[in-house]
């Protein structure tokens, strides 16, 4: 009775209960394995694909392809080498620290299936960085490459080098035997750092099941193709986004271009040479082949989509990029280290063109609309921290109780810490990170906004905006742009662009020239990085 009342309450466009105040996904529910059976996400997503002789991975630099029947020869050859040799055990954990290569995913795999648990790492992060990364998560053995290893600690098994010949005779090795082991859903699967854009960097813990439920979602959601699809993805694997969307191919059978380290105009170019059928990219990367000439000269014609993802794109730079690749779609998804990737996607064409939006829930997950104030959910339209519930949301923060207890609320929901709204169509829409909104004289301002409107300058590249303390109204916008080469645009210029699309209170009150903006790997503005070093003494 209850449940049919309940359901009649939900609004078939935009999902939303007017009883409970909760956003349904629109998705047809999926099926997922029962809790009860062991399974890792690495059997889950071997499991769903169709033709073993396709190529998986592609490395860009060097041309060589590793079939899928490759691909499980090797994952099989280096878990036994692993189990053998190395004598890791299931729950072990397992620290990664290198730039993207074909050897990962086969790591990671591996790994996975020994129910090892894998804490992958930024490659450029500093040893004092990785020194706390490593007291949080404690592994017992590391995985680096020659040019990196020199930053770690010792641990208890010596480093593994992933660049070298032995590494090499680990993922070929047949001869020894391979122990299946039990790995259960609820087991941990990876701690994944979060950024740290606002704070001490946190470990976020996610389980085998937030993996086979991320995989589940791409699958169900899988476009009907004539050929494989080709992806190339610029967003590195020791990132959620770059972790799960690995996964997400391999069970879809799709060829992966894989590129080491990221760069503009080498990414042109291997989409030209691998014919690649679709980018993810984080934001940066949109704004640079919207705006600027570098995609001239290179054959782009393979291209079918563009995902992006990290922080949200302006509507202005979607339509530039619009008008100048009219047969690419340019699509946005939103999701959280602590939703194990994406929890709103566009996932079909009328989704993807849904300008300024970041996609529909996935299936089998929940959203609410909060107000940041009163904790009152909010209805369709009206803007609040954004509430997730599902089978992707994370354990919780290794060793960080207290904010584990003010992320994950009772009855399993995930705070974002993000002011978004949601339409009458049950598209999300991102406004900015609550905590980075600006208080002038009362009012808020949010910088993800005035950013957009910057970048849709013809002669700015790039901007950022931050916070200036003010003793008379609390905090001004001030914003810091890096200008086209030549460019002449000064301040005074940048201010009145401004001033004339926005309400007084939210003009930018002080500009600085930069050479560039800090940003994370996924593409999100380090704010706290641009206040160190352009406000010396603040405490903001």
């Amino acid at each position: 009775m209850d449940n049919s009342s309940s359901s009649s309450s939900v609004d078939p466009n935009s999902g939303f209960s007017s009883k409970t105040k909760t956003f349904h996904s629109l998705r047809p529910p999926l099926l997922l394995p029962p809790m009860s059976s062991p399974l890792s996400a690495a059997s889950y997503a071997l499991s769903l694909q169709h033709n073993t002789e396709d190529t998986a991975f592609i490395d860009s630099s060097t041309g060589l392809h590793i079939s899928f029947s490759d691909f499980r020869q090797r994952v099989v050859s280096l878990a036994s080498s692993i189990q053998n040799t190395l004598r890791l055990s299931k729950n072990d954990v397992a620290f990664v620290l290198s730039p993207n290569s074909t050897h990962i995913p086969i790591l990671y795999f591996s790994l996975l299936s020994l129910g090892v648990v894998i804490s992958p790492a930024n490659p450029l992060s500093t040893e004092s960085e990785l020194l706390r990364q490593i007291k949080l998560t404690k592994p017992v053995i590391a995985f680096a490459t020659s040019r990196n290893f020199q930053k770690l600690p010792k641990l208890k098994h010596p480093t593994v080098l992933i660049d070298s010949p032995e590494f090499e005779l680990m993922m070929r090795n047949t001869e020894l035997k391979f122990e299946t082991v039990e790995v259960n859903q609820s087991d941990l699967a990876a701690i994944m750092y979060s950024s740290g854009t606002t704070g001490e960097v946190k470990g976020v813990k996610l389980t085998q099941r937030n993996f086979i439920a991320s995989i589940a979602n791409y699958h169900a959601q899988r476009p009907e193709r004539d050929s494989p699809a080709v992806m190339l993805y610029t967003v590195p694997l020791f990132h959620v986004f770059g972790f799960h969307y690995f996964l997400k191919s391999v069970a879809l059978t799709e060829t992966v271009v894989v590129m080491e380290r990221f760069d503009l105009k080498k990414m042109l170019k291997t989409v030209e040479d691998f014919r690649v059928t679709q980018l993810v990219v984080a934001p940066p990367v949109v704004v640079a082949m919207a705006k600027g000439s570098v995609t001239h000269g290179y054959d782009l014609s393979s291209l079918e989509a563009v995902g992006s993802g990290g922080a949200s794109l302006g509507k202005d730079v979607m339509q530039a990029f619009a008008d100048k690749f009219p047969k690419i779609i340019l699509f946005q998804g939103y999701g959280l280290t602590e939703t194990a990737g994406a929890a709103f996607r566009a996932g079909t064409t009328e989704e993807m063109l849904r300008q300024g939006s970041v996609g529909r829930l996935l299936a089998n997950t929940e959203a609410k609309i909060v107000d940041p104030d009163t904790g009152i959910g909010l209805h369709p339209g009206e803007q609040g921290e954004l509430w997730i519930k599902g089978p992707t949301i994370m354990q919780g923060y290794i060793g960080d109780p207290k904010n584990t207890s003010e992320t994950l609320m009772p009855g399993g929901w995930l705070r974002t810490g993000d002011l978004c709204y949601i339409d009458h169509h049950g598209y999300l829409f991102v406004v900015d990170r609550l905590k980075e909104l600006i208080k002038y004289k009362g009012y808020q301002v949010a910088p993800a906004e005035l950013e957009q409107l910057l970048q849709s300058h013809p002669e700015i590249v790039d901007a950022a905006v931050i916070p200036y303390p003010d003793e008379e109204a609390g905090q001004l916008p001030m914003a810091f742009v890096v200008r086209r080469p030549q460019s002449t645009l000064d301040k005074e210029q940048v201010i009145d662009f401004i001033s004339k699309q926005v309400a007084p209170y939210k003009k930018i009150r002080r500009v600085a020239f930069v050479s560039s903006i800090p940003k994370s790997p996924s593409g999100k503005i380090l704010r706290k990085e641009l206040k160190r070093i352009h406000l010396p003494g603040s405490k903001l």
